[in-house]
Protein backbone atom coordinates (compact mmCIF):
# COMPACT_ATOMS: atom_id res chain seq x y z
CA UNK A 1 0.00 0.00 0.00
CA UNK A 2 3.08 2.26 0.86
CA UNK A 3 4.38 1.80 -2.43
CA UNK A 4 0.46 2.82 -3.97
CA UNK A 5 0.61 6.44 -1.92
CA UNK A 6 3.86 6.88 -2.92
CA UNK A 7 3.27 6.37 -6.71
CA UNK A 8 0.08 8.20 -6.94
CA UNK A 9 2.47 11.26 -4.93
CA UNK A 10 5.07 10.93 -7.69
CA UNK A 11 2.24 11.21 -10.47
CA UNK A 12 0.98 13.89 -8.78
CA UNK A 13 3.98 15.93 -8.74
CA UNK A 14 5.03 15.05 -12.45
CA UNK A 15 1.84 16.13 -13.40
CA UNK A 16 2.54 19.67 -11.83
CA UNK A 17 6.10 19.34 -13.01
CA UNK A 18 4.98 19.21 -16.36
CA UNK A 19 2.19 21.58 -16.72
CA UNK A 20 2.96 24.19 -18.77
CA UNK A 21 2.31 27.99 -17.95
CA UNK A 22 0.13 30.71 -19.86
CA UNK A 23 2.17 32.94 -21.89
CA UNK A 24 1.70 36.15 -19.97
CA UNK A 25 1.63 34.11 -16.50
CA UNK A 26 4.73 32.75 -15.70
CA UNK A 27 3.92 32.30 -12.41
CA UNK A 28 0.54 30.14 -12.74
CA UNK A 29 0.54 26.42 -14.28
CA UNK A 30 -2.14 24.99 -16.47
CA UNK A 31 -2.89 21.26 -15.15
CA UNK A 32 -5.81 18.94 -16.18
CA UNK A 33 -8.19 19.33 -13.00
CA UNK A 34 -10.32 16.21 -13.49
CA UNK A 35 -6.72 13.90 -13.59
CA UNK A 36 -4.96 15.30 -10.37
CA UNK A 37 -8.22 15.58 -8.70
CA UNK A 38 -9.01 11.65 -9.58
CA UNK A 39 -5.55 11.19 -8.22
CA UNK A 40 -6.17 12.95 -4.77
CA UNK A 41 -9.18 11.27 -4.94
CA UNK A 42 -7.45 7.88 -5.11
CA UNK A 43 -5.06 8.79 -2.78
CA UNK A 44 -7.52 9.50 -0.01
CA UNK A 45 -9.18 6.59 -0.46
CA UNK A 46 -5.48 4.53 -0.02
CA UNK A 47 -5.38 6.24 3.23
CA UNK A 48 -7.64 5.03 5.49
CA UNK A 49 -7.11 1.22 4.43
CA UNK A 50 -4.74 0.72 6.95
CA UNK A 51 -6.87 2.29 9.72
CA UNK A 52 -10.13 0.31 8.82
CA UNK A 53 -8.45 -2.42 8.74
CA UNK A 54 -6.41 -1.85 12.23
CA UNK A 55 -10.35 -0.99 13.53
CA UNK A 56 -11.34 -4.22 11.98
CA UNK A 57 -8.76 -6.29 14.23
CA UNK A 58 -9.61 -4.57 17.53
CA UNK A 59 -13.59 -5.27 16.51
CA UNK A 60 -12.38 -9.14 16.39
CA UNK A 61 -10.40 -8.73 19.52
CA UNK A 62 -13.23 -7.61 21.64
CA UNK A 63 -15.80 -9.79 20.18
CA UNK A 64 -13.37 -12.74 20.69
CA UNK A 65 -12.90 -11.78 24.25
CA UNK A 66 -16.80 -11.69 24.18
CA UNK A 67 -16.86 -15.26 22.68
CA UNK A 68 -14.45 -16.28 25.18
CA UNK A 69 -16.04 -15.12 28.13
CA UNK A 70 -19.66 -16.29 27.05
CA UNK A 71 -17.88 -19.46 26.36
CA UNK A 72 -16.02 -19.45 30.29
CA UNK A 73 -20.07 -18.94 31.52
CA UNK A 74 -21.28 -21.72 29.26
CA UNK A 75 -18.66 -23.80 30.71
CA UNK A 76 -19.42 -22.85 34.14
CA UNK A 77 -23.08 -23.47 33.86
CA UNK A 78 -22.87 -26.71 32.23
CA UNK A 79 -19.83 -27.72 35.11
CA UNK A 80 -22.79 -26.36 37.67
CA UNK A 81 -25.32 -28.50 35.64
CA UNK A 82 -23.35 -31.33 36.18
CA UNK A 83 -22.65 -30.78 39.54
CA UNK A 84 -26.57 -30.28 40.27
CA UNK A 85 -27.54 -33.67 38.53
CA UNK A 86 -25.19 -35.92 39.96
CA UNK A 87 -25.58 -37.53 43.35
CA UNK A 88 -25.23 -35.14 46.44
CA UNK A 89 -21.94 -37.11 48.01
CA UNK A 90 -19.70 -34.97 49.15
CA UNK A 91 -16.82 -35.98 46.80
CA UNK A 92 -19.17 -36.20 43.79
CA UNK A 93 -19.82 -32.60 44.37
CA UNK A 94 -16.20 -31.47 45.58
CA UNK A 95 -14.96 -33.23 42.88
CA UNK A 96 -17.70 -31.23 39.96
CA UNK A 97 -17.07 -27.57 41.59
CA UNK A 98 -12.84 -28.27 41.41
CA UNK A 99 -13.57 -29.05 38.26
CA UNK A 100 -15.49 -26.01 37.28
CA UNK A 101 -13.10 -24.16 39.10
CA UNK A 102 -10.14 -25.61 37.01
CA UNK A 103 -12.21 -24.86 33.85
CA UNK A 104 -13.44 -21.26 34.73
CA UNK A 105 -9.37 -20.74 35.35
CA UNK A 106 -8.21 -22.04 32.39
CA UNK A 107 -10.70 -20.14 30.24
CA UNK A 108 -9.63 -16.90 32.30
CA UNK A 109 -6.41 -17.80 31.71
CA UNK A 110 -6.95 -18.51 27.83
CA UNK A 111 -8.92 -15.17 27.66
CA UNK A 112 -6.16 -13.27 29.21
CA UNK A 113 -3.45 -14.88 26.77
CA UNK A 114 -5.67 -13.79 23.72
CA UNK A 115 -6.92 -10.43 24.59
CA UNK A 116 -2.74 -9.76 25.01
CA UNK A 117 -1.89 -11.09 21.89
CA UNK A 118 -4.71 -9.73 20.11
CA UNK A 119 -3.40 -6.33 21.55
CA UNK A 120 -0.13 -6.62 20.79
CA UNK A 121 -0.88 -7.40 17.46
CA UNK A 122 -3.32 -4.60 17.18
CA UNK A 123 -0.88 -2.06 18.76
CA UNK A 124 1.64 -2.73 15.79
CA UNK A 125 -0.83 -2.54 13.37
CA UNK A 126 -1.61 0.98 14.59
CA UNK A 127 2.14 2.00 14.60
CA UNK A 128 2.59 0.45 11.11
CA UNK A 129 -0.60 2.77 10.04
CA UNK A 130 0.78 5.76 11.79
CA UNK A 131 4.58 5.64 9.67
CA UNK A 132 2.83 5.05 6.79
CA UNK A 133 0.50 7.66 6.61
CA UNK A 134 3.39 10.13 8.26
CA UNK A 135 5.75 8.70 5.43
CA UNK A 136 3.21 9.79 3.08
CA UNK A 137 2.66 13.27 4.54
CA UNK A 138 6.69 13.79 4.67
CA UNK A 139 6.07 13.20 1.11
CA UNK A 140 3.75 15.88 -0.45
CA UNK A 141 5.24 17.85 2.29
CA UNK A 142 8.59 17.54 0.14
CA UNK A 143 6.81 18.20 -3.33
CA UNK A 144 5.49 21.20 -2.17
CA UNK A 145 8.88 22.42 -1.25
CA UNK A 146 10.41 21.08 -4.72
CA UNK A 147 7.38 22.43 -6.35
CA UNK A 148 7.59 25.94 -4.69
CA UNK A 149 11.36 25.94 -5.21
CA UNK A 150 11.07 24.56 -8.96
CA UNK A 151 8.16 27.90 -9.11
CA UNK A 152 10.18 30.54 -7.85
CA UNK A 153 13.26 29.60 -10.47
CA UNK A 154 11.18 29.81 -13.10
CA UNK A 155 10.31 33.11 -12.14
CA UNK A 156 13.25 34.15 -11.83
CA UNK A 157 14.17 32.30 -15.26
CA UNK A 158 11.29 34.43 -16.87
CA UNK A 159 12.48 38.04 -14.96
CA UNK A 160 15.66 37.38 -16.49
CA UNK A 161 14.57 36.92 -20.11
CA UNK A 162 11.88 39.79 -19.70
CA UNK A 163 15.08 41.96 -18.74
CA UNK A 164 17.45 40.80 -21.23
CA UNK A 165 14.22 41.44 -23.86
CA UNK A 166 14.17 44.77 -22.49
CA UNK A 167 17.93 45.65 -22.85
CA UNK A 168 18.04 44.50 -25.79
CA UNK A 169 14.86 46.76 -26.62
CA UNK A 170 16.60 49.62 -25.41
CA UNK A 171 19.64 48.75 -27.11
CA UNK A 172 18.44 48.79 -29.98
CA UNK A 173 16.50 52.32 -29.91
Amino acid sequence: MDNDINHLIDIIYQRIEDAKSPALKPSMSIVDRDEILDLLDELRAQLPAEIRRAQELLNNRDKFVEETKREADRMLRQAELEAKTKISESEVMYAARERARKIVTKAEERSRQLYQVANSYAEDALARTEEAVQAALDEVKQSRIRFRAASSDKIQEQRRKMEQQKAKEDGDT
